[in-house]
């Protein structure tokens, strides 16, 4: 029995480890080109060493020159995607178009191309994106950051149906991770692998007898296969539509867990969904693990880790899997933040009327409230409030009712999952984190994609036949969501500034200034 034990952990560590690879793939270190004259001191010496060479204009084609400053010869820098940038100044109107809402359709009437080149263009976008990205990112492991807040949810992106003759839309989880501080976003991840060609993986699959085999023996088992979805199908019941209180949601989704296969697994399948028509749709869970381990390798160089998470038992898994050490460290802390979404904008306002209400009450009970801040009094409510946990769920999770609700988050409940019961944190410590718990920087993300990207709003659907749903503008092909993604991180990371005039880089320490797109697609 330790023996098969053995093996499941160790293929399942496998699988992980070649999604952590792909994940981090964008911040590896490409051997740097140099002078092609064999004979020149240069010749073993990278483009970025200062000053080696002259940038030295670009090429018909938009590849970048450069010039030896040493021997004086001019070579240039390209590569497929450059190649086919036949009209590089066009590159910086579709990039800006991209994040502001324009339809694809749109923005080729705008910039007077067809969909192919646009298609092209943002795959020149995408690569300049990660490779900027990468060049500061990878500045991360080695940055000494003292405390990092992060929040991590999931947002879901309906794909439209490429078959008139199976109308069933394909719908992707992203998961990602923001800096409540900063509003940093250090990853967003698509549960979808364009790479693998669908039709082939299912041949192969039967022909090894691969449905009879245990998941974590699977050669293919982090996708789903064609049997993999009638299975999930099977065991699909619907959802209640139901507005519930806040504390019933949670008693929901703990059972929800618990009636599950796998309770580390949230796909959920239905007679309306199917599996994409283009690469293959990836298990949640192995997105999740990837996900988490992706943060351990890039924020290692933080000195303190808070997580607040969505109350979903494979986020927990993966989240304490990757940074069970740190725990045990004191140097990470995983909390659950459950937030009620379904309430009017009235409702929102009453409750927090009644709060601001209440809190001022609480000052008049004591003379000695009188000269605290509201920020004092809240602390105070929050220590209270610790003696009086609610126990939830068949894990006893111990849950508090956040008293003081705001518009983006008007009833809200959080359960410390790290409690390691050794008394290593008082009453004010752990009141400080209880306030601290939010869903915020990356909820505020996933608004801005919704309001910014025409492709991945909120679908304005139309009713079809069988019940099943068009959805306006949402896309074709499964690989452009996460491209999209990973274009908006940038753009929002680098680019896009709040009210202090910084960006999320800049307040991170990441960056100096604002960068502006151009920089970032390295026009000149």
């Amino acid at each position: 029995m330790l023996r098969f034990q053995q093996g499941i952990n160790l293929a399942t560590f496998a699988w992980q480890f070649l999604l952590l690879i792909a994940l981090s793939e964008y911040l590896i270190p490409q051997d740097e080109p140099t002078c092609p004259n064999g004979s020149c001191d240069n010749n073993k010496t990278g483009i970025s060493t200062p000053k080696a060479y002259y940038s030295f204009g670009r090429t018909k084609s938009g590849s970048q020159r450069y010039r030896c400053r040493l021997c004086n010869t001019t070579f240039a820098i390209s590569n497929r995607a450059t190649l086919r940038q036949r009209m590089p100044e066009v590159n910086e109107m579709v990039f800006k178009l991209l994040v502001n809402k324009m339809p694809l359709k749109r923005i080729c009437e705008t910039a007077g191309i067809n969909i192919g080149t646009l298609y092209r263009k943002i795959d020149f976008i995408h690569k300049q994106c990660l490779e900027f990205a990468a060049s500061f990112e990878q500045k991360l492991p080695g940055m000494k950051i003292p405390r990092v807040y992060l929040s991590v949810d999931r947002q879901e992106y309906t794909i439209n149906w490429g078959n008139a003759g199976d109308k069933r839309n394909t719908v992707l989880m992203a998961l990602g991770c923001a800096d409540n501080k900063t509003s940093y976003v250090f990853g967003i991840h698509v549960n979808h692998d364009a790479r693998l060609d669908a039709k082939k993986v299912e041949a192969d699959a039967k022909q090894i007898e691969e449905p009879e085999l245990r998941p974590p023996f699977r050669r293919y088992a982090r996708v789903w296969l064609q049997q993999d979805y009638q299975d999930a199908l099977e065991r699909s019941q619907g959802r209640h539509s139901r507005k519930k209180r806040l504390r019933e949601t949670i008693e929901d989704i703990y059972i929800e867990a618990t009636d599950r296969d796998d309770i580390e697994d949230p796909d959920f399948q239905t007679t309306e969904t199917t599996l994409p028509g283009r690469g293959m749709l990836v298990h949640s869970d192995y997105t999740l693990y990837g996900h988490f381990f992706f943060l351990k390798n890039l924020l290692s160089g933080v000195e303190k880790i808070r997580f607040f998470l969505d109350q979903e038992s494979g986020i927990r898994a993966a989240c304490l899997s990757a940074f069970w050490v740190d725990v045990l460290a004191k140097r990470c802390d995983a909390f659950y933040v459950r937030v009620r979404k379904d309430l009017t904008i009235n409702q929102k306002r009453r409750l927090k009327a009644e709060s601001i209400r209440g809190l001022a009450d609480f000052r008049a009970s004591s003379a000695s409230y009188e000269p605290l801040t509201d920020h004092d009094l809240r602390h105070i409510v929050v220590k209270q409030r610790l003696r009086d946990l609610v126990d939830i769920g068949e894990w006893h999770d111990r849950w508090l009712f956040y008293p003081f609700p705001d518009m983006s988050e008007p009833e809200k409940a959080i359960c410390w999952l790290t409690n390691l019961y050794d008394g290593a944190y008082d009453d004010d410590h752990l009141a400080n984190l209880y306030s601290k718990a939010t869903l915020h920087g990356i909820d505020r993300f996933f608004m801005q994609i919704r309001r910014r990207i025409s492709l991945l709003e909120r679908p304005i659907s139309s009713a079809s036949a069988e019940g099943r749903r068009w959805y306006g503008y949402s896309p074709y092909n499964p690989e452009i969501v996460g491209k999209v993604l990973d274009i908006f991180r940038v753009f929002y990371n680098f680019v896009e500034i709040g009210d202090d005039k910084k960006t999320p880089a800049m307040r991170l320490g990441l960056s100096e200034k604002v960068i502006t797109v151009t920089e970032i697609l390295g026009v000149e």
